[in-house]
């Protein structure tokens, strides 16, 4: 397997520490709100390379953080009246729910910040030990940048770069511009905790090197691309100068999402949450959507691009669904398949694996699943290949492969038949189709069908028309979709 390290620049091979084990640390939200797309795809992406590492027969160790103290937590819950620990933790919940619905995989270890407050205050001790770190008069405690001298390899930002816009906001007491907190001095009707330094609570960066620490070194840090810096610089140079050892080997990082081509911002009231979503589209759909960009890549978020997503499912889905019934009812010839197709078939199948092996690369894998579904459509239309022992092997392994995507990729794993219908019943509550009387429509096609009134039964087709539904008359019986 190859990945992109944000820390060297380039793909490498993926070696782990601990042969046969993989360790990732990836940073989780800040629980004080609904989780928006761009948690998604951070969690799809890593949800990935989990399962793929896994398909490899490594045994992983995946570590998600929560954050569940933070001045956004603290501002909702005064705005809300509420206690900041039940904020964290509804969100925490919001997180898991939206998570299950996309299939993403329960991280192994799922640490919080407040679990972790003695381990980060001894962090802080040790950085004080060693001069990298120092207290205010306040009770605040500072990192000192310039006195960890790798400080910018990850971002590739020099420090007199950073000290261009560096400022020193009124009321604090640092040494540097770019010193960073680890430890904030409590302010009145905020949640502390005693510490050395007085009472208070830790910064944002430090949290994450305290519940990282007991799986140094990690294999894999990744998180957002927004996460670079300062976060995950912070991180480094907090870890690596108090435990003494590299904190990641490789540092994974995603790419943003933006809107209609446009960053995705509150301000600019183009917010997407995961369930706004959900209300009008399956969660596979959205999944399906966000795996189909390479990772590292800008996912452009439309309402279009989601309803061409739908209706590439329902191309794979209904190849599968057709696969399924060939199956169970064709009579099969000992002839065989062209010889080019066949070796056509068989390259699809590793040149899969060689996309997911190459920096997870979903959206070429995807495109190699869809000249399966071309290659499977192409031999079930022609009466003189969908025969043959060759074509009935093939369907059988075109269905196999559709549980390996499942557990791969977390697609194409359902029942086709029913998520097919769950598909059409989606998009009709979408168009606000009234579907009791598109049913009884249906029904009384049905039954016209039943006694050879034809021309009745033609009659409601034209009337199902002009809803927007076309029927077809299959042998498994009467179909319906929107046209």
């Amino acid at each position: 397997m190859q990945i992109f390290n944000t820390l060297s620049r380039k793909k490498e091979p993926f070696i782990p520490a601990r042969e046969g084990k993989a360790t990732l640390y990836v940073c989780g939200i800040t629980a004080y709100d609904l989780c928006h797309i761009g948690h998604a795809r951070s969690a799809l992406v890593f949800d990935v390379l989990v399962r793929q590492q896994r398909h490899m027969g490594l045994e992983v160790c995946l570590v998600r953080n929560f954050t569940d103290v933070d001045d956004k937590i603290i501002n909702r819950a005064n705005k809300e009246n509420r206690d900041w620990r039940e904020v964290a933790q509804t969100h925490i919940d919001a997180f898991h729910e939206d998570m299950d619905r996309l299939g993403v995989k329960r991280a192994d270890k799922e640490p919080k910040a407040t679990e972790h407050i003695s381990q980060i205050q001894a962090l802080c001790s040790r950085l004080i030990e060693t001069h990298k770190a120092y207290v205010t008069p306040s009770g605040d405690v500072y990192f000192r940048v310039h006195a960890w001298e790798s400080y910018g390899k990850l971002s590739g930002r020099t420090l007199d770069d950073m000290m261009a816009g560096a400022r020193v906001t009124p009321g604090e007491e640092k040494e540097d511009p770019l010193d960073f907190a680890l430890w904030k001095s409590a302010k009145p009707g905020e949640p502390f905790w005693e510490s050395p330094w007085g009472k208070g609570r830790p910064g944002w960066h430090i949290e994450c090197s305290a519940m990282s620490q007991p799986y140094l070194p990690l294999d894999i840090h990744g998180g957002g691309q927004d996460l670079v810096f300062p976060h995950h610089e912070n991180e480094i140079a907090q870890s690596e100068a108090a435990f003494g050892c590299t904190l990641a080997h490789y540092w994974v990082h995603n790419g943003f999402v933006q809107i209609n081509a446009e960053k995705m911002s509150k301000s600019l009231g183009n917010f997407k949450n995961i369930r706004d979503i959900l209300e009008n589209y399956l969660p596979e759909t959205l999944r399906f959507f966000l795996l189909n960009k390479h990772y590292r890549s800008p996912v452009d978020f439309t309402w279009n691009g989601m309803d061409e997503t739908e209706k590439a499912q329902q191309r794979v889905y209904t190849a599968m669904l057709e696969a399924r019934k060939a199956l169970l009812r064709t009579k099969w010839k000992k002839n065989h398949l062209p010889a080019d197709l066949l070796q056509e078939w068989d390259a699809l199948s590793s040149a899969f694996d060689d996309a997911m092996n190459d920096d997870i690369n979903t959206a070429e894998a995807l495109g190699h699943v869809f000249a399966q579904v071309h290659i499977v459509n192409h031999v079930l239309e022609e009466k003189n290949l969908r025969a043959s022992d060759d074509c009935r092997d093939m369907l059988s392994e075109f269905l196999q492969r559709g549980v390996q995507w499942k557990e791969r990729l977390g697609l194409f794993g359902d029942d086709p038949e029913t998520f097919l219908k769950a598909l059409r019943l989606q998009r009709a509550k979408r168009c606000q189709l009234d579907m009791k009387k598109v049913n009884d429509l249906l029904t009384s096609r049905l039954e016209a069908r039943a006694v050879k009134d034809f021309s009745r039964s033609d009659a409601l087709r034209d009337e199902l028309a002009k809803l927007g539904v076309s029927v077809r008359d299959t042998l498994e019986g009467q179909t319906w979709d929107l046209a």
